[in-house]
């Protein structure tokens, strides 16, 4: 029969069995990295994901290898053409070496500081060998690349790998921006004004050339006007002159109907004249003759 103190004894024995098999196991999951301290030492750098084993007195410290996110705060930088700039960047980077980012920084609150400094020098050494329009308008994926180039060369040391580097916003000063606004505001409103000049002296020579070309095809209209006119006279007199040969008493009949026409027009009937006149010589014989002039009846 076995005494309590074996089985006490023996349960010891498994409990320390159990605690030390739980102290030499550890997980690695997908998304991490693993480095075995012993003793403060690192000894091993696990990077398969899965259950690993180690001396039940070893720590271990689990990195992430996943893609980082890096936000830097708005920065100032100067421009080739002593342009102040307002820069805001961000950058993503990986742990690639465990083991020379442990000994280096030690942990990602550190790494994310000393990249931010890298950061900012690499922006103020890049941007300040361009333009302003460099760095707005024509080049940026150009200079976003050789920030990036810089700093991934400086965290090397640091065992990170910088993937990406982007500008989000790099604009003039608040301040700056309002004096660049309202000169290209007065810029703009000079060339308006100008534009607006140019045409109104465009539309002054269109207008006078209009007036001259109007006012000589408005000449020779009259002129062409006054040449068939005359020769619608001569005409009408010539006709007019042989109908008087052909039959005067016709034509003097012809002349007083016009002088009545022309003459006895709406609102327009007052004559002076005495009755008796020759004016009126057709009202009192259809002839136009006049008594002394009628022959006596036989």
């Amino acid at each position: 029969m076995r005494s309590p103190v074996t089985g006490i004894v023996t349960l010891l024995a498994l409990l320390l069995v159990v605690i030390v098999g739980y102290m030499s196991l550890f997980t690695v999951q997908q998304t991490e990295q693993t480095i075995v301290l012993q003793f403060g030492r690192p000894v091993d750098v696990v990077t398969a994901p899965g259950l690993h084993f180690k001396a039940p007195w070893n720590s271990v410290i689990n990195i992430d290898k996943r893609i980082l996110d890096l936000e830097n705060p708005s920065q100032e930088a100067i421009a080739s053409d002593q342009k102040r700039l307002v820069v805001d960047a961000f950058a993503r980077y990986r742990i690639k070496d465990a083991l020379r980012f442990y000994q280096s920084v030690g942990s990602i609150q550190a790494a994310n500081i000393q990249l931010t400094t890298l950061l900012n020098a690499a922006l103020r050494r890049v941007l300040g060998e361009v333009t302003f329009i460099n760095v707005v308008r024509d080049d940026r994926e150009k200079l976003m690349q050789r920030i990036r180039d810089q700093l991934d060369r400086e965290a090397d040391g640091y065992g990170i790998q910088v993937v990406d580097v982007r500008i989000r916003r790099a604009d003039l000063p608040e301040q700056n921006s309002q004096a660049v606004y309202q000169r290209m505001k007065t810029e703009r409103e000079r060339e308006a004004a100008e534009f607006r000049a140019q045409g109104g002296q465009k539309a002054q020579e269109i207008r006078s050339k209009a007036d001259r070309e109007a006012t000589v095809i408005e000449a020779e209209a009259k002129s062409q006007a006054e040449q068939i006119r005359g020769v619608g006279d001569a005409e009408r007199n010539r006709l007019f002159a042989e109908a008087y040969g052909k039959d005067a008493d016709f034509f003097a009949f012809y002349r007083s109907m016009t002088a009545y026409e022309n003459g006895l027009r709406a609102n327009d009937t007052r004559f002076l004249l005495r009755p008796d006149s020759d004016f009126f010589r057709f009202f009192g014989n259809p002839s136009g003759k006049t008594a002394t002039e009628t022959p006596a009846k036989p």
